[in-house]
């Protein structure tokens, strides 16, 4: 299908001939016919499918209500309503921001919302806020992209700086990796500098000429690794990443879907890996029942040259003040790390011991 078949205006087919666009996505070709109809629609696709439109006002709620405080915006001859990413938003708090949006802009419209999942608040909000919609399904609600291969290495907490470094080297793809927090994303960030990766990170503390510094940068190549957290990633718009590493298991399911949906954008491949500690087992279960399918384990690769050389490098550093490193002996016991610096010195000049993955436990 073209998107001359789907009844667009001459003025719209030459702007998307301008832009390189040839044929819709799913999710466009089935939402459009209806949206040109003035129709309420509903779009439940992966992230990274073309769910994205266009419209006059682009603005996150935040924003857009401080000009409503402000009086620099005017939503009262708003015809057509566009919702993105109405799970993130929801998730991350801003339903007082939509409703007050939703008070400024008239009751008779036409309202489009599109999201990776439809469950729970997302539904709720749907029904208060969309008249007799038509529902578009791409993929079943919580589903990840098809075309992502996903993978979990179950890993001692203690491990993950050292499997990333080994998966890094068996290949040469661009690769983006979530964490936490932001003391963790600046912590591997410099892990990975250190080990010779030309590496970018983007968090809440960063000013907005550093951020566009780093996605410029990974945009371009010039930096391999992008190292980010939730939050900040929001932004990312990357046609070609090859490889989504989780190295901390979101505590939002949804966000694992859109974390993957990074890779594997339109009618591309990638490949998205996943690290959990036995401290994560939950939030792994949570993201399988959500997403309805188990992912694969993958073995990890303890006796890749760069796994150990990480091993033994943590294991001759002293531990940091007020908080003695833990490593997990075979089977996944755990003994406090030996503070004798002659001990440690003769630690770093054996190889690592071999470290058992851990299983998860058997729910009753």
């Amino acid at each position: 299908m073209q998107f001359s078949e789907l009844g667009l205006s001459e003025k719209s087919l030459a702007t998307l001939a301008r832009a390189g666009f040839e044929a819709p996505t799913p999710v466009q070709a089935q939402a459009i016919p209806p949206a040109l109809e003035g129709k309420d629609v509903i779009g439940c696709a992966a992230t990274g499918t073309g769910k994205e439109g266009v419209e006059v006002i682009i603005a996150t709620p935040g924003r857009l209500n401080d000009h409503l405080d402000h009086r620099t915006a005017r939503l009262d001859q708003i015809e057509i309503l566009v919702l993105d990413e109405a799970d993130r938003m929801l998730d991350m708090g801003f339903l007082p921001q939509l409703r007050r949006i939703l008070q400024h802009v008239p009751r008779k419209r036409q309202s489009l919302l599109f999201s990776a999942t439809m469950a729970g608040e997302v539904a709720k909000f749907s029904r208060e806020s969309l008249t007799d919609p038509v529902r578009v399904d791409i993929v079943k609600s919580g589903a990840t992209a098809e075309r992502a291969e996903q993978q979990v290495f179950l890993v001692g907490e203690e491990e993950k700086t050292a499997l990333l470094l080994a998966l890094l080297e068996q290949d040469d793809l661009s690769t983006l990796v979530f964490t936490r927090t932001k003391r963790r994303a600046d912590r591997l960030s410099k892990a990975l500098a250190r080990a010779g990766h030309k590496v970018s990170v983007i968090h809440g503390d960063r000013s907005q000429s550093q951020r566009d510094h780093a996605l410029d940068g990974f945009r371009a190549g010039t930096s391999r690794v992008l190292v980010a957290t939730d939050i900040a990633a929001r932004g990312i718009d990357v046609a070609e990443i090859g490889h989504v590493v989780n190295f901390d298991l979101s505590h939002v399911p949804e966000d694992y879907v859109h974390r993957v949906g990074r890779t594997a954008r339109a009618e591309a491949s990638g490949r998205a890996s996943s690290f959990a500690s036995p401290d994560e087992a939950d939030l792994l279960r949570g993201i399988e029942k959500l997403t309805r399918r188990t992912v694969a384990r993958a073995a990890v690769p303890r006796e890749h040259e760069h796994f150990q050389r990480e091993v033994r490098r943590r294991a001759a550093e002293p531990p940091r003040p007020g908080k003695p490193r833990r490593t997990h002996a075979s089977g996944g016991g755990a003994r406090r790390a030996n503070r004798n610096a002659p001990a440690a010195a003769a630690e770093a000049s054996h190889p690592p011991r071999t470290i058992g993955s851990w299983k998860p436990r058997r729910r009753r």
